[in-house]
């Protein structure tokens, strides 16, 4: 039987990995996609708000020559630190069903089943995109995620958001040579927008290069043409895509299959502040996952900590 099964092989993920393996426990990190996916499937021109040694974890020094360390010195800090310190990773392995049993509990996944005294769970957000529930979302032309602003070129794009995903995609497709059209729910760009990026999209919309519309909903989709109610009525114009870049979520119903207790409004899941233990007697929770539906509330900087609170209270508990 392991001492502990970590479900996550994301940035916090290996944290518990490093912090069990500093206190000699037997354990596995699972990942359903590749190691670090969330970060892999971020755009590929991304700069992280933070500094590099905000994003370190386990005492490794994240050593870049950027001020703002990009998607890839991310994806190549955090594959080097889970190789040299050899930690087990079972890759492309996605986790089913957690069960109490006896002391400790059963693990299901796609590709075998396992025995472990404590598990943590780390699966982040990312996987599930926050929907706008409107005729014509499943068009292939709406998307969710965004990889490179050279695909759009020449084309008509509408993006729907007005936070740091949303606002990196209008400035990128826009001088990649889009049409850009900005949709935005409240009355102006978000406070949340990294503060260098704010004022260029400020400007370009002051100057027409983007156009917003404010207080405003994306209403319906077709394949050419897309309906946005505005405070002035609605408007429909020529589209080609759609990027709705409208936030992620946690895998709630994973959650709840689990015997997770969420709370009714914002689904936060229950556990102690102090240890990251569920109401599941030896399941814990670390990362962006403890924030429900408010996802900005954890990062890799302020969720790092996680690691050795939960580390601390299994040791204590031997």
């Amino acid at each position: 039987m392991l001492d502990i099964l970590i479900i996550g092989g994301g940035p916090i993920g290996l944290a518990c990995g490093l912090a069990a393996q500093k206190a000699g426990l037997s354990f596995i990190i699972v990942e359903k996609g590749c190691l670090v996916n969330s970060l892999y499937n971020y755009p590929a021109t991304m700069t992280f708000f933070s500094t590099s040694e905000k994003l370190e974890i386990g005492g490794v020094p994240f050593v870049t020559v950027h001020n703002k360390p990009t998607r890839n010195d991310a994806l190549e800090y955090y594959r080097r630190v889970a190789l040299s310190n050899n930690l087990p990773l079972n890759l492309f392995e996605e986790v089913t069903n957690v069960k109490a049993e006896g002391n400790g509990y059963i693990i299901t996944t796609s590709k075998a089943t396992y025995q472990a005294r404590k598990v943590i769970l780390s699966t982040g957000f990312y996987d599930i995109a926050v929907n706008l529930d409107i005729p014509g979302e499943d068009l292939p032309k709406v998307k969710h995620y965004y990889q490179d602003p050279h695909y759009y070129t020449s084309q008509k794009v509408v993006v729907v958001g007005s936070s740091n995903s949303a606002i990196d995609v209008a400035l990128e497709t826009y001088r990649k040579g889009a049409e850009v059209t900005l949709v935005v729910r409240g009355p102006e760009i978000s406070n949340r927008v990294k503060y260098w990026v704010r004022p260029d999209i400020i400007n370009r919309i002051k100057e027409g290069s983007i156009k917003a519309y404010f207080n405003s909903n994306l209403e319906a989709v077709r394949e050419h043409e897309v309906d946005i109610q505005t405070p002035d009525g609605l408007l429909t114009i020529p589209n080609d895509f759609v990027m709705a870049m409208t936030g992620y979520k946690p895998n709630f119903n994973f959650l709840k299959k689990l015997g997770i207790i969420l709370s009714e409004d914002k689904f936060i899941p229950q556990y102690n502040p102090e240890t990251m233990e569920t109401n599941l007697p030896g399941l814990y929770l670390a990362g962006v996952v403890c924030g429900g539906m408010d996802t900005h509330l954890w990062f890799i900087e302020n969720s790092r900590i996680h690691a050795d609170m939960i580390l601390g209270d299994i040791v204590s508990k031997r």
